[in-house]
């Protein structure tokens, strides 16, 4: 997010039409209170209504039967493909159990792709010893010899039992230990620790900052065989943390500098197809970060062998435009093709357009094809559909291109590409229009960290983190300040959720250029991109050679893909004479929401997001102000001198047609940039409306109210536990989007009150224990409803997850919520419980967390502390079908147990 500053100019420009995109309201967590959404149902006890809070069927989500299903299992792997075709697209990149084929690309297809997740083993290097860097670069070898050089350990004959198993997606930096004593920090040091969350790794950690992995490739139907030989055989990453150099049987064969954009390893020439081990190695150096906040360390994101025959399409090698029309849609379909035979190569492509429901929606014959021997081509193609389904917010249908290669007549390639049709329109004066219908946008902004797992998210983790941020009614997600990976682009296609994508670095060199290519020829097919982002509060943004470098960046997009608009964000320089606002089709505004009605009026028609705003910082649970503790109070008041409150950005935005939106600095918390308190012991921001773990903070009720307005919505805060403070004002709030509201106090009525447009209300109350509670009101009838009770002291345990059953996939995972309750069965809003942690059966216990930014606890083991009353486990399949239990148990307390149930 880096410091922002102040505001400035930029230029007039004409109506911007585009090619779109469902919010269903999923995941509502809810803490120590009773709540009700729609009184005319019955009134549950609270595990009655937590089960109905996690489970969108009993909410009543207006999901499809198949959504519903693909909720039930989880939102990854092959058997979703069966219940959500929609979401089956992880699948198709590799999801699903590993080893196996999976998704489109498989089953009859000569094509295999099998995910590298298990078996990799991992050992710490050293960034400034070559002895203990394996050798890496000793006696200038490193690149003077191939095959012979870099590292004993890239070898296969090389012992690797001592070094640590490990799955992918992993994150090393997450299990490190922090950089300093709980304590000030020196300015001059305060910066670059901060940033990072303070864990000990950079440059003052050579003996931390260096990974190794070691991984050997599988030999079987679905891995390296004879079969092989002559094929062309590859490897897809999605994201290694960083400066990555990876070895096949001790040859380097590729890698990537950028810890974020997705990268291609051809392995072809390195591999042994006759029986032999093929030994695959990594070299990960995270000694130099690439942003001011957490970024981990390691494969923390997917990674895919991929065979295929020798006349192939290769990665990214297809591309469909759609343009619908008033009776239909033309599809302008691009494939590149690859020979890597030393022979000519002749053959023929065909494309079939395969509709939502399994219907062949458009099909072409096949057209010949021929490359020269090591040689390239690409073809166009176009097709029409008629009376297309298109894709949106609300309905996110998705169309799959079948492209097959022929040679002799067979099949020797074939290739899925999911797409969506839709059109996209930023106008400068009347904000945004998905499909010709207005959308405001309601967005979030955020890194890739969670707790317990740091960067190393899985699927379903993903997933879940993206239903509870459109339960909150957001439906739009900006990647802050990275490409993003391509299973959230996946499951932002089949939800709904709209993304800008963005770019992580702001400049004309060849690395530069390279990132920004590999992050539009990745993601061009994903209809839930909106935007390309060219940059983030650049230090020259506001000069002309800021203006220059953002021109050529936005003339590569466009380049690339001329069907989306461009942005980027600012925090400042929009009033000057010349600035990068200038050279992108949408201007961002990071805060300064007041001041974007007078910079309109000097650039009439140019369109206009916020890409940040708010910033309100807030401790989940807290009330009261403890500059000692790092305690930020959770009312929506507290915020950095540049930024604001949710309710002084949103009034504006909400009311101004011509903003097409905003993007809330952010939507999670996430570790490092600790604000407002940049020492330890705070290691993550509190900018979130939900915490490190996903649990929602009280503005995430205030959002809810007014995204989702058509819902009767009331919230109350703060808890209702004030012992000692009998008779003392307290001062309470109620968020909300009904007309009035009553406040009571133990059955004794505090007044009504109306509530104002994108507001909320307030009252002084004097404390008495018991039951505080709000009705909401519309047109004189009882809309909605919450209550605070006041709690006793903490006596047992409750363990819920959002659904039981598992795909034993050994990827599937639950996030499950741990309550610290008194002996009534209501959450103790307070409690910081130390609880204990065990787990039975095929499954895995991947992280804790609680949420608590100051918190030093390790993310991995068997205990963690409750804070304010929660705490969270991260379940994770093993692999084998089966039955888990997990356990919770704390001293002097009830402990508390689950069931989890995964299936083939």
């Amino acid at each position: 997010m880096a410091v922002p500053t102040q505001p400035a100019p930029v230029l007039p420009a004409p109506v911007l039409p585009v090619p779109v995109l469902h919010a269903p309201p999923p995941l509502l967590d809810l803490s120590n209170h009773i709540y009700m959404i729609n009184v005319k149902g019955p009134k549950l006890a609270p595990a009655e209504e937590l089960e109905m809070s996690h489970d969108p069927i009993r909410q009543g989500a207006p999901w499809t039967a198949n959504r519903r299903a693909a909720l039930a299992m989880g939102l990854t792997t092959a058997g979703l493909a069966a219940t959500h075709p929609a979401l089956a697209a992880t699948a198709a990149r590799g999801g699903g159990k590993e080893g196996k084929n999976a998704g489109p690309d498989a089953g009859a297809s000569p094509r295999r792709r099998v995910r590298l997740a298990e078996g990799w083993r991992f050992h710490l290097g050293h960034a400034a010893d070559m002895a203990k860097d394996f050798d890496y670069g000793q006696w200038q070898r490193t690149y003077a010899k191939p095959g012979l050089d870099g590292s004993p350990a890239t070898l296969a004959t090389f012992d690797d039992r001592d070094w640590t198993p490990v799955r992918v997606p992993h994150d090393w930096a997450v299990e490190l230990p922090y950089a300093a004593p709980i304590g000030p920090v020196p300015k001059d040091e305060e910066d670059s620790a901060a940033a990072h969350g303070f864990r000990a790794i950079g440059r003052d950690y050579p003996e931390n900052s260096v990974g190794w992995y070691r991984l050997a490739l599988p030999i079987s139907e679905a891995g390296i065989s004879k079969a092989d030989k002559g094929r062309a055989v590859w490897l897809e990453f999605d994201g290694v943390f960083r400066n990555c150099k990876v070895f096949v049987n001790g040859y380097e064969a590729g890698g990537s500098a950028s810890g974020y954009a997705p990268f291609r390893v051809d392995i072809t020439d390195f591999l042994d197809t006759d029986g032999g081990p093929n030994q695959l190695a990594l070299r990960v150096d995270a000694s130099l970060g690439e942003g001011w906040f957490y970024e981990g360390a390691g494969i923390y994101r997917h990674v895919d062998l991929v065979s295929a025959a020798p006349l192939h399409v290769p990665q990214w090698g297809t591309w469909v435009r759609s343009t619908p029309d008033a009776t239909g849609a033309s599809l302008a379909i691009e494939t590149r093709f690859a020979n890597i035979g030393e022979q000519a190569a002749t053959g023929a492509v065909r494309h079939r357009v395969i509709a939502p429901d399994g219907s062949i929606a458009a099909q072409t014959g096949p057209r010949p094809l021929a490359l020269a021997a090591l040689g390239e081509a690409s073809q166009d193609e176009s097709l029409r559909v008629t009376a297309p389904h298109l894709w949106s917010p609300k309905t996110p249908v998705l169309y799959t291109l079948e492209t097959e290669v022929l040679v002799e007549g067979q099949v020797v390639d074939r290739v899925a590409t999911r797409f969506g049709i839709r059109t996209l329109t930023f106008d400068g004066h009347r904000g945004f229009f998905v499909n010709g219908e207005p959308v405001k946008l309601l967005g979030v902004c955020n890194h890739q960290d969670h707790a317990g797992v740091g960067t190393a998210i899985p699927d379903a983790l993903h997933a879940w983190r993206v239903a509870q941020t459109q339960s909150m009614g957001a439906n739009a997600w900006r990647s802050a300040h990275n490409p993003v990976s391509q299973a959230l682009l996946d499951i932002a296609d089949a939800t709904g959720l709209m993304m800008i994508a963005e770019n992580r670095l702001n400049t004309t060199n060849p690395e530069a250029f390279d990132e920004l290519d590999r992050l539009i020829r990745s993601s061009r097919n994903h209809p839930s991109i909106i935007l390309w982002s060219v940059g983030n509060e650049e230090g020259h943004q506001a000069s002309e050679r800021g203006r220059h470098i953002s021109t050529r960046l936005v003339a590569r997009c466009k380049e690339l893909d001329p069907t989306r608009l461009t942005t980027q964000a600012m925090d400042r320089g929009w009033n000057e004479p010349v600035n990068a606002g200038d050279a992108v089709d949408v201007v961002g505004f990071n805060y300064h929401s007041e001041k974007i009605a007078d910079w309109h009026t000097r650039h009439p028609g140019k369109p206009v997001i916020g890409t940040e705003t708010g910033s309100t910082v807030y401790t989940r649970g807290a009330y009261v102000n403890d500059a000692s503790a790092h305690v930020v109070r959770a009312y929506d008041t507290e915020y950095p001198r540049w930024a604001s409150t949710a309710e002084a950005w949103w009034s504006i935005v909400a009311r101004d047609p011509s903003i097409a939106g905003g993007f809330i600095w952010t939507g999670f918390d996430y570790r490092g940039e600790p604000t407002p308190y940049p020492t330890l012991p705070s290691v993550s921001s509190y900018f979130g409306a939900m915490d490190l773990c996903g649990f929602p903070k009280d503005n995430y009720f205030y959002y809810r109210a007014w995204w989702r307005r058509n819902e009767p919505l009331v919230h109350l805060l703060p808890h209702w536990n004030w012992e000692g403070g009998e008779g003392k004002p307290v001062e309470v709030w109620v968020h909300g989007n009904c007309g009035e509201v009553e406040l009571l106090l133990n059955g004794r009525s505090l007044g009504r009150k109306a509530m104002a447009e994108n507001g909320h209300l307030v009252w002084q109350v004097p404390y008495a224990p018991g039951t505080l509670e709000a009705r909401g009101f519309n047109a004189g009838k009882l809309a909605a409803q919450d209550r605070r009770v006041t709690a006793g002291k903490p006596a047992a345990l409750r363990l819920v997850a959002d659904r039981k059953r598992l795909s034993a996939d050994g990827a599937d995972t639950a996030p499950v919520r741990v309550e610290v309750l008194d002996a009534h069965g209501i959450v103790v809003p307070t409690a910081d419980t130390p609880i204990s942690f065990a787990l039975a059966g095929p499954a895995r216990l991947i992280g804790l967390g609680n949420g608590n930014p100051t918190s030093t606890e390790p993310d991995k083991g068997t205990q963690r502390r409750a804070f304010n009353g929660l705490a969270q486990a991260l379940v994770q399949s093993a692999g084998t079908p089966g039955a888990s239990r997990l356990t919770a148990s704390a001293p002097g307390l009830t402990s508390a147990s689950l069931d989890l149930f995964f299936h083939a």
